[in-house]
């Protein structure tokens, strides 16, 4: 079973794009968003952590870098799971009723 990290938040897919894809590439977020033919602003905002990889956004860096949709996709999930839980007030369990 995949744990979340407990004393740090997982990566966000934007700090992945830029620091394990764009800077070791030499590609500037100007280039990236010209090849996917998206505005800079959207890929800004991802990369800053302001906007979250939809499966639409997952796809196309999937594509272009190589690695499947799901890569991006999970590493979103895992990302809003953790900053929900920041958040989150336990619920009790739900007794049988009757």
């Amino acid at each position: 079973m995949f744990m979340l990290p407990k004393k740090r938040s997982p990566t966000h897919p934007g700090e992945m794009l830029l620091k394990e894809f764009l800077q070791p590439l030499a590609v500037t977020q100007k280039e990236f968003a010209k090849h996917l033919g998206w505005t800079y602003a959207r890929l800004n905002e991802i990369v800053k952590g302001r906007r979250g990889v939809t499966a639409e956004s997952a796809l196309a860096l999937g594509d272009a870098l190589k690695t499947g949709p799901e890569f991006w996709l999970n590493l979103q999930r895992d990302w809003d799971l953790w900053d929900s839980m920041q958040r989150h007030e336990k619920i009790p369990p739900l007794r049988k009723v009757g």
